[in-house]
């Protein structure tokens, strides 16, 4: 069951509506000018902020940022090679299928 369809069912999301922007990674997660991702000051103060990011970071953007985390990692000498192999595959192989599925 989706995250949207959890949240909806257990009336976290008040009268039902979700702000425009709910789970749109470039918004809720953008991109700083040092190229780290932070959170803007009116997510913060959004009662949703919590399930957005979730629901931001499972989507196929979400995955593609995981990426960057792990290039990140790698590059700094905190990953192995293997370990950055592995994590690239699983997350392509999600990435693969929410495109196709």
């Amino acid at each position: 069951m989706s995250l949207i369809r959890k949240l909806k069912m257990t009336k976290m999301v008040h009268n039902n509506k979700l702000p425009s922007c709910f789970g749109r990674l470039d918004t809720v997660f953008p991109k700083g000018k040092d190229g780290l991702r932070e959170t803007p000051e009116k997510c913060l103060l959004c009662f949703h902020k919590t399930e957005c990011l979730k629901v931001a970071l499972q989507a196929t953007d979400g995955l593609r940022a995981r990426e960057e985390l792990v290039d990140r990692a790698y590059a700094s000498g905190i990953m192995s090679f293997l370990e950055r192999w592995s994590q690239k595959k699983e997350l392509r192989r999600r990435i693969e299928a929410k495109t196709k599925g």
